[in-house]
């Protein structure tokens, strides 16, 4: 834990460095970049042995997909080492926030590795209990979000802040906060899940995320810059910006191996955990409605699959050639490097509307 040695900045002002969340950020991009980078190669062989055909693949979905037979799953596990040991090495111990985030993003994680585990054993896509599993979900981001109520100053603990409305914002209080932040975190968790399907498609759009995240707690934890931008001051919050570059090194690292054609896939054990990451920091730093913006793509997603789901059951007919939406459209012929490219470029669009957010009031 690298912050500590600030404490030492009176013998040797160097250590002062340490103080300063920039730095420390810095130092947990690259930390976790090399950590995945290094031992990437060794998990992915070792996951291919004890995996044997990899993660089976969905018999109604593209025939494309069928020549990705045989890669391993699971990769979600190298990003998740990286993004830890970063956090825990760069991050400041004493923030609460930290360990709240941290607490969401490996228990989705676990939640996803049994699923992972199952679909692997059992050589089918279904994994376990739908039900069961979004229980677990729900709880964990009930608990989450009690527990940061709790360490948020009052005065701003169960608000809703409304982006390009500076003085717009609702309390909720503490039940009606509790099931927004549920909804927000297994919301994010889920939506991420249904974006990874295609190599290196939900990985970039969540380090756009993650980066635009990082800038938004930094700046809701700076005093000086969120009276500027009349932003809420959320105290201690800035500190998340590290665990945002620890998933932004981590997800660097990771793109590495799962660029077309991928060696590995993420998995729900990384997929489920980043979406519950991402919707536990917009919790925490009070921009839960601007996630669902920086997030449209995840969003959209989603709504293709509620969509399709509906119209088939009330009236027989399907909206999309298949969802998710991004198997819409290699079914109707876009190659697959096509949609994964173009729907990052929109990821970029929407991050940068988020961040319009912060001064368009």
């Amino acid at each position: 834990m690298l912050y500590l040695l600030a404490e030492l900045s009176n013998q040797a002002p160097v250590f002062n460095l340490f103080r300063y969340i920039t730095f420390r950020t810095a130092g947990a991009v690259v930390t976790a970049m090399l950590i995945v980078f290094l031992l990437g190669p060794s998990l992915i062989n070792s996951l291919r042995v004890r995996q044997g055909k990899g993660q089976p693949i969905r018999e109604d979905g593209p025939k494309s997909h069928f020549s990705k037979k045989g890669t391993p799953t699971m990769g979600g596990l190298m990003i998740l080492l990286g993004l830890c040991v970063a956090t825990l090495l760069w991050a400041n111990p004493y923030n609460p926030y930290v360990w709240i985030v941290l607490a969401v993003t490996l228990s989705y994680g676990l939640i996803g590795f049994y699923d992972d585990y199952l679909k692997v054993t059992k050589r089918n896509t279904s994994g376990f209990s739908g039900r069961f599993r979004l229980s677990l979900e729900l709880l964990i981001a009930g608990i989450a979000t009690y527990a940061i109520m709790v360490a948020t100053a009052p005065s701003i603990s169960t608000s809703l802040t409304v982006p390009f409305l500076k003085d717009v914002v609702i309390t909720l209080g503490p039940v009606l906060f509790v099931c927004l932040g549920v909804f927000v975190i297994a919301g994010a968790g889920n939506a991420v899940n249904l974006t990874d399907g295609l190599d290196g498609l939900a990985i970039v759009p969540v380090m756009i995320a993650a980066a635009t995240f990082g800038l938004i707690a930094y700046l809701v934890g700076n005093r000086i810059f969120s009276e500027y931008l009349q932003i809420h001051f959320v105290p201690g919050a800035g500190e998340l910006a590290v665990v945002c570059g620890a998933l932004l090194g981590a997800g660097l690292g990771f793109l590495w191996f799962n660029a077309p054609p991928a060696m590995i896939f993420m998995g729900d054990t990384g997929s489920l955990a980043l979406g519950g990451l991402l919707g536990s920091i917009a919790v925490a730093v009070k921009h839960e409605i601007v996630l669902a913006i920086v997030g449209g793509l995840f969003v959209l997603e989603t709504v293709s699959v509620i969509v399709q789901v509906l119209s088939f059951k009330l009236t027989g007919k399907r909206v999309f050639r298949m969802a998710p939406l991004h198997h819409h459209f290699e079914q109707k012929g876009w190659a697959e490097p096509t949609v994964v490219v173009r729907f990052w470029i929109i990821a970029v669009i929407l991050a940068l509307v988020g961040l319009a957010t912060l001064k368009l009031r």
